[in-house]
């Protein structure tokens, strides 16, 4: 049996390396896949290097501005190495506003593609990046986003409606140095004004009636101590009472236990 284990654990391994060098999951991104519409429109006008709105169903959106002619996209994957990063709905835009899908970046020599370790954009290699932006979509984790900076520069990240991070058991950022203000819409926007260094940026955040069912769960498990104590006190007063009745209960005083002779030798 224990040779079978190791067998099977072989092949695995061997499936994993082989696979990897074969580039099983690897090439040019579908052009469909990097045409499809946003779920909506990208943030183009802001005022920041890197803006992110996460939506309800952990989807995100991007814009970058970056001034690099390659952006290497990717997850960390907690054990020191990276995953590509999923994208869809690749835009770039020049500073005169025109914008390309991601079939139209490839035509004009750039190129999305992905490896083992990373989705690398290769932007149009004939026009300066300067000013321009790439746009994204990708997915993310219920309650938390989490995404490397890919780029050195200010950060915001706008949450879903009626989400907050302000209450400490349910709501992170990372790093500080951060400022949040909520729209008309009811969405929190989390802001790094000045460059952030850290090479991760990371909010979690809650749903706000999530509080409301954490101080239930507080509540009414508060009452069901009160109660258990209250019955507790009552079995007591009962077996006090019973002891009485059958004549158990003694009477002692101090004296009893004090240090002197026993009777007798006094």
């Amino acid at each position: 049996m224990n040779r079978r284990l190791l067998l099977a654990a072989g092949c695995l391994a061997l499936l994993a390396v082989t696979s990897g060098c074969l580039g099983i999951g690897t090439g040019p991104v579908d052009g469909e896949r990097l045409d499809s519409d946003p779920a909506a429109p990208y943030e183009w006008e802001t005022n920041r290097t890197v803006h992110i709105t996460v939506e309800e169903n952990t989807q995100f959106r991007t814009v970058m501005t970056t001034n690099e002619s390659t952006i290497e996209l990717f997850r960390r994957d907690g054990f020191g190495g990276t995953n590509p990063l999923s994208v869809e709905s690749v835009r770039y835009r020049y500073p005169n506003g025109t914008v390309l899908t991601g079939t139209e970046i490839r035509e004009r020599g750039g190129e999305v593609r992905r490896t083992r370790d990373e989705t690398i954009v290769e932007l149009p290699r004939e026009d300066p990046p300067d000013g321009s932006a790439l746009a994204f979509t990708s997915e993310g984790t219920p309650k938390r986003f989490t995404l490397p900076t890919y780029v050195e520069g200010t950060y915001e990240v706008v949450l879903p409606p009626d989400r907050g991070i302000d209450f400490p058991i349910f709501g992170q950022v990372s790093p500080g140095g951060y400022d949040t203000f909520p729209d008309d819409d009811g969405q929190v926007h989390v802001i790094w004004t000045e460059p952030v260094t850290a090479d991760t940026i990371s909010v979690r955040y809650y749903l706000e009636r999530d509080l409301y069912i954490f101080g239930g769960i507080v509540a009414l498990v508060g009452v069901i101590g009160i109660g258990g104590l209250f019955y507790y006190r009552r079995k007591i007063e009962q077996l006090r009472k019973q002891r009485e009745e059958m004549g158990i209960d003694v009477e002692t005083d101090d004296d009893e236990f004090d240090d002197g002779p026993p009777p007798g030798m006094r």
